[in-house]
């Protein structure tokens, strides 16, 4: 064990970070799975921040996880430097403080200064040494950063209403909560409750998923275009039968010249993402943005600065109709249709990359995050269109820079897949996600023109240095993709890709010219980077944000409605009643699923609503820290909270018609849509990105149909007709290669929804 220190800047900066107001965000976090439920780890030390050091004054580390206890906050300007120490407290005051071995911690302008290491504690009278893993981590974060993270904390998490369950807990399973009697546990092992999903895996080769050519037609076997070849010194391309030249050569020259229309630091983007942000200086002199992967969205704590800050910024909530951080999204979503360019109005995300770096599964990725938002976007991916017009049956020559007919084949295919993407544009298409790995300055230049007055253009160029990630993705790739189809040696196949790679590394050229993301090592989700240089606007401030929490880690996510409720049993809508004898037997049934179903895992997290019958149904779970998410809540039905739908039909016609006209968009009078509610979720849905540990999710109807719609990517029109029955398990497998279902029917429901 030891200890793990980040700091978003570097150190050279010294005190800048302090220019504009940014603030020092610190978090401690202290990890071992033996420290006693009787003992509690705090902080002392620094009388300005950690409460002195009188040990009656430390302030109490929260627990995170079942292992991980943590403090975060934020120190002043003019208080840079900490000193300080663990010490493990008894939680009733009985047995005295245990303080940690060996000298003062110092953390100056949010670096450790001396060795990294362990936090060493003496237990029954020397006999017993408790080793615990440190992490310290520092975050430069903008005042208008920390007020929106302080708001968001208080909107999403609200103290619960049932038997006094605080927000974050670990729950030990009330007197009583289990009976005796067989009726609740899982005889069976759990492959016997599965039942079959109602749509198709998420699985498979993402690359044949995307859309298919409109450019290219079908004369039997063979797949055509009416655009003449491209040769590679003077490209020409038929568009809407009006012919125009891309002389590339003069282009480039061009470019050279005014630097000023690709680079343009004044337009960076404010940073709207609670990931850390810094200037970054690269070799070129231009400006640009880091984002330190490892620090992720900090869970800040009630300081007196945080609430001396939301304050003074008057973010009065309460006062709203509709919440704030939900206002602000719609608000800035309006005023960049209202005044951002016409060709920004359209955006296309143009990958870039070597063979093998997770390219296609990004796209997929985020073809899917930006369609739930509601925003029509694409995936057009060149591999496709290479396969369909000249077959799958190209050996690593055909990708040789050397090779004049390979070359113009490659060049032709990718200018069809752009075409066909701005065609989509032109008929009404908002996002248009471009897959290849447009690997050279020359080929991106290209795009750039074809694009120029119709879209903008940002390039999201993706980087692995790690060599067992990129050798397991060449080995799926080998096993998945139609290029090695009818190659029945496998080692065949991957000497052959291998190969290509070789050609595609010999005439690799990063990123350097126009718009631009970056994720280095990001695909582990160990940590990573993200460079952001030029970006503007709301939307691509919200693809930044979503790519700073997503990685590829596999991980289960189970999804369940809540049991079965009083208000299920009459048939009502809303209401925040209690469970029924079934409801409650199958939150105990749950229990013993989970208990089963994650007994492997190191750590876990149970996420529920606010309401209770939500807070009920987790009562029996033991062991993990159980999550109250606001947004988690049932659709509000408004007026029509607690009626039968027999009730507004007779009382309420005209509503009761209009929902049934178009469940997507109707808004119960003073409630909620479907939309509302995939606006409110979206930061689940990121935070649900970002966790690395599995989460049992325990919600309601509307809610979980919103959030099975984003994984299964479905349609927003079919999300009011998504199945999801009481007192089923929902389990969505997230990783490299995709998203699997699994379905779990513990039992029947004696109510039809």
């Amino acid at each position: 064990m030891g200890t793990t220190m980040s700091r978003s800047t570097d150190s050279s900066h010294g005190g800048s970070y302090r220019e504009g107001g940014a603030q020092l965000y610190v978090s401690l976090k202290m990890e071992n799975f033996r420290i006693k439920g009787d003992l509690v780890p705090h902080v002392y030390g620094s009388e300005r921040i950690i409460g002195s050091w009188d040990p009656s004054k430390a302030l109490s580390m929260e627990r995170e996880l079942a292992s991980m206890w943590e403090l975060s906050f934020v120190v002043p300007p003019d208080h840079e430097t900490l000193d300080f120490k663990f010490l493990l407290k008894p939680k009733y005051g009985i047995s005295p403080c245990v303080v940690e071995e060996g000298p003062i911690r110092l953390l100056t302008g949010g670096l450790l200064e001396g060795d990294a290491k362990p936090a060493l504690f003496k237990l029954n009278g020397e006999e017993e040494v408790l080793e615990c893993q440190v992490f310290i981590k520092a975050d430069i974060v903008s005042p208008l950063d920390l007020a929106a993270s302080w708001r968001v904390y208080r909107e999403n998490l609200q103290p619960s209403r049932v038997r006094g369950i605080p927000d974050v807990s670990i729950n030990v399973a009330p007197d009583g909560a289990v009976e005796d009697g067989s009726g609740h546990h899982l005889e069976l092992d759990l492959e016997h409750y599965i039942i079959p999903a109602p749509s198709a895996s998420g699985t498979g080769y993402m690359a044949n998923r995307a859309e298919n050519p409109k450019s290219l037609f079908q004369i039997g076997n063979q797949w055509k275009s009416e655009v003449p070849m491209f040769s590679s010194d003077n490209l020409n391309s038929a568009i809407n039968s009006n012919s125009y030249t891309i002389d590339i050569d003069n282009y480039i020259k061009e470019s050279e010249i005014d630097q000023t229309r690709l680079f343009s630091p004044s337009t960076m983007m404010e940073s709207k993402s609670v990931g850390t942000f810094s200037s970054l200086q690269n070799k070129e002199g231009q400006k640009g943005l880091f984002v330190d992967r490892g620090v992720g969205s900090p869970r800040l704590v009630k300081s007196a600065s945080a609430t001396t800050l939301t304050t003074n910024l008057n973010l009065d909530h309460e006062s709203k109709t509709m919440p704030e951080a939900a206002g602000a999204v719609a608000a800035a979503a309006v005023a960049d249709r209202m005044h951002a360019p016409k060709e920004d109005r359209r955006l296309a995300i143009v990958l870039v990359g070597l063979p093998a770096r997770g390219k296609t599964f990004t796209a997929a990725k985020l073809t899917r995050y930006l369609r739930w938002l509601g925003h029509e976007t694409k995936h057009f991916n060149v591999g496709k269109y290479r396969r369909l017009k000249h077959g799958t049956n190209q050996s690593a020559d055909f990708f040789r820079a050397d090779n004049p007919d390979g070359m113009e084949a490659r060049n032709e295919v990718a200018a069809l897949a752009m075409e066909d993407m701005l065609a989509w544009m032109h008929e009404g298409g908002k996002v248009g996600i471009f897959d290849a790995t447009n690997s050279t300055r020359r080929r991106r230049l290209m795009l750039m023109k074809m694009a120029e007055g119709k879209c903008k253009v940002i390039f999201l160029e993706t980087i692995c240095n790690d060599e067992r990630i990129i050798e397991r993705n060449i080995r799926l790739k080998i096993q998945q993709s139609p290029d090695y189809a009818e190659e029945p040696d496998f080692e065949a196949g991957l000497r052959d890709f291998k190969e290509r790679l070789v050609h595609y590394q010999k005439v690799y050229e990063p990123v350097e010219e126009g718009s631009y993301i970056k994720m280095i090592d990001m695909v582990s989700g160990q940590g990573g980077q993200l460079q952001v240089n030029n970006i503007s606007g709301y939307l691509p401030g919200r693809i930044v944000f979503f790519l700073v929490n997503a990685h590829l880690a596999p991980r289960p996510i189970l999804l369940t409605r809540h049991g079965e409720s009083l208000h299920n049993v009459r048939g009502r809508i809303g209401g925040d009643t209690v469970l029924s004898d079934a409801g409650e037997l199958y939150s105990k049934k749950l229990a013993n699923f989970i208990e089963k179903r994650l007994k492997s895992e190191k750590t876990a997290s149970i996420w529920t609503s606010t309401l209770q019958r939500t807070i009920l149904t987790a009562t029996p779970i033991v062991g993990f820290p159980k999550i109250q998410w606001r947004a988690l809540d049932e659709i509000n039905s408004g007026v029509c909270d607690g009626m039968t739908y027999e009730e507004i039909k007779k009382n309420m016609p005209e509503e009761y018609e209009s929902r049934k006209k178009d469940k997507l968009r109707y808004r119960y009078p003073r409630g909620e849509s479907y939309l509302d509610v995939i606006q409110r979720l979206e930061p689940v849905i990121i935070e649900l990105e970002r966790q690395r540990a599995p989460v049992v999710v325990i919600s309601h109807q509307a809610v979980l149909r919103a959030l099975y719609a984003y994984f299964a990517d479905r349609p927003l029109r079919e999300v009011p007709g998504i199945e999801v029955p009481l007192h089923t398990i929902i389990e969505i497998q997230m990783g490299v290669t995709g998203v699997e279902e699994t379905r779990y029917k513990l039992m029947d429901s004696t109510v039809p929804h």
